[in-house]
């Protein structure tokens, strides 16, 4: 089954997957403390502003990161930052998801995203018909195409690494790349899978 990019988030633990059928030429890089889609050198070139983007950035005030962000697309950049303003979760979502609106392609690719905290987990999707935020206590699963509803979802993963890679391996097509984010006592641990 082909579900496009996903995230898994909850409680302790997130992933994002980038899975595509048209840009398969991506990988995961670290910049400026950041996760970044990006294409591969042998990526043909594209005008198309969804390709690249920061899809896994931590949150810090009072300089230690409190919150760490995955995404599929450009709001994971605003979300961060109304965090770091001291909003709270379920609004950072929600604001910037409605903000963003779905991807206007020709998909209308719903935007997702997730938030960890200190001590809350948060999901959401901006879709054509809908906007959803939800608090989660339990691995929560939601993707641009076919399964674009929250449901909870068997995650097996205790560490960034282990999220990066069991979101790589799942039994979705057309995998790309993976993020790995794991709440830990020092903060938050983030992980890369680009499938080498």
């Amino acid at each position: 089954m082909y579900v496009g990019r996903f995230v898994v988030v909850g409680p302790r633990i997130a992933a994002y997957r980038v899975s595509s059928r048209s840009f398969p030429n991506r990988k995961l890089v670290e910049r400026e403390g950041a996760l970044t889609v990006a294409p591969t050198a042998d990526a043909p070139e594209t005008d198309n502003p969804y390709v690249s983007y920061n899809c896994v950035r931590t949150a810090a005030r009072d300089g230690g990161a409190d919150a760490a962000v995955v995404g599929n697309g450009s709001h994971v950049d605003p979300i961060t930052e109304k965090l770091e303003l001291g909003y709270p979760a379920r609004d950072a979502l929600a604001e910037s998801l409605l903000a963003l609106d779905y991807e206007k392609d020709d998909y209308d690719t719903p935007r997702i995203a997730g938030v960890l905290g200190a001590d809350s987990a948060y999901v959401g999707i901006v879709r054509r018909d809908a906007l959803l935020v939800r608090e989660v206590a339990e691995p929560t699963l939601v993707a641009t195409y076919e399964k674009d509803a929250l449901e909870a979802f068997a995650f097996e993963a205790d560490t960034a690494g282990e999220a990066a890679s069991e979101a790589y391996d799942l039994d979705f097509e057309h995998a790309v790349c993976a993020a790995g984010v794991a709440r830990t006592d020092e903060g938050f641990a983030v992980a890369v899978e680009n499938g080498d």
